[in-house]
């Protein structure tokens, strides 16, 4: 499988990883690096040893070497970038969320589809091992029918650790939009599509003093919610409960459980920003009744009584594995198959996180307008080989 060439549009903090990550994958290859601020351009196309630079998008898009454009940009700026990038003929993978509004969103995924690109885009967490994990435990029955799940995300906020969180706290971000995607793919990919959601919303503080370098003592002046809590009907009947928040110190939620008829899968972690945004990390099952294990995956202890149990990963990508989902849609672009982190699941979740947020303001459940596929789950065979049919 040739590699695909890909340019990045954007060279701040997020861009470091992808750029790591994607010389590990051997189905795309970054000639080219873009951003407006010149000095980080070069300094990515430096540390990386990127051959383009380019300090214009235009000029980029122009690039007939370039098949695919990883748009990491800040939230506000998705929408504009990646109508461009697929109007100039490029496939496009984005960073979270697709868009700001459902509108935007149905406009890029409907675009791509015009003209026979792919747009995918993040968060591809949900193809780690550990949810991968799940999702199999879940298909092979083990935990009964899902008929429920909790989703919680509750910390502080950002300006304690980013060097720029002033975006956080602006339209299109916030909790929900920054941190939410994660956990809504995740149970996407597990539970299927939506039907309905529901939601109240709040924002606490007015504004937000930055603690962080460089810009330490800021103050930022807060403009969408930062205290989400949601539920989600699901189509398999399931029922969700979401919280995202910046306004808590620190809890005992749990990150992240899917309950069925016969068990739960939860995960279990000490940091409040850890959950399934991260590719690896622990699983922990119970089943109601642990007398029989036949057939059950060998890598798992086997034991009676119905105590918890730590199981371990049964696939590859246990370490940050970030541009996974851009690998598995540069070789699904070239064996034809319809890559995982796809533009409707993105633009679904869209819908759940401002539908949550429309409910809120509206008072009344917000009936899903938007439906997705379940993503076709990895195959349990070596992680350099596990995007590919």
């Amino acid at each position: 499988m040739r590699k695909v060439k890909v340019g990045v549009i954007g060279c701040g903090v997020i861009s470091d990883i992808y750029l790591t990550n994607s010389k590990k994958y051997n189905v795309l290859e970054v000639i080219a690096v873009c951003d407006v601020m010149k000095e980080k351009a070069d300094a990515q196309a430096r540390k990386y040893n990127i051959p383009k630079v380019y300090y214009n998008v235009d000029n980029m898009l122009e690039d007939k070497e370039i098949e695919v454009v990883l748009n990491i940009t800040v939230p506000q700026a998705h929408y504009e970038i990646s109508k461009k990038a697929l109007l100039a003929g490029k496939h496009v993978f984005s960073e979270k969320s697709l868009a700001i509004t459902i509108e935007e969103g149905k406009e890029l995924v409907a675009l791509a589809d015009k003209k026979g690109l792919r747009i995918g885009c993040a968060p591809d967490t949900f193809l780690g091992g550990r949810l991968q994990t799940f999702r199999k435990l879940i298909d092979d029955g083990w935990i009964g029918k899902p008929i429920a799940a909790t989703a919680f995300m509750a910390c502080h906020g950002h300006e304690c650790w980013h060097p720029g969180p002033q975006f956080y706290y602006k339209t299109g971000a916030g909790p929900m939009f920054d941190m939410g995607p994660y956990y809504v793919t995740a149970l996407l990919s597990l539970l299927g599509p939506a039907t309905r959601v529901s939601g109240e919303v709040q924002k606490t503080f007015e504004q937000r003093r930055i603690t962080s370098q460089p810009c330490f003592g800021e103050l930022i002046d807060v403009e969408i919610p930062t205290h989400i809590a949601g539920t989600i009907n699901f189509a398999c009947g399931a029922i969700g409960t979401i919280i995202t928040s910046f306004d808590v110190w620190d809890s005992h939620l749990p990150r992240f459980e899917i309950y069925g008829t016969e068990g739960t899968l939860s995960m279990a972690e000490a940091d409040p920003l850890a959950g399934p945004n991260d590719f690896e990390g622990q699983i922990l099952f119970r089943r109601y009744n642990e007398s029989d294990w036949n057939g059950f995956p060998t890598q798992i202890p086997r034991s009676n009584g119905t105590e918890w149990r730590s199981i371990s990963s049964l696939f590859g990508y246990n370490e940050n594995s970030r541009a996974l989902g851009l690998a598995d849609m540069c070789a699904a672009i070239q064996t034809g198959r319809k890559h995982r982190a796809h533009g409707t699941m993105a633009l679904h979740s869209l819908e759940i996180m401002q539908g949550i947020h429309l409910a809120a303001a509206e008072g009344k459940y917000h009936n899903m307008e938007t439906t997705c596929d379940r993503p076709e789950p990895l195959q349990m065979s070596t992680p350099e080989y596990a995007f590919e049919k």
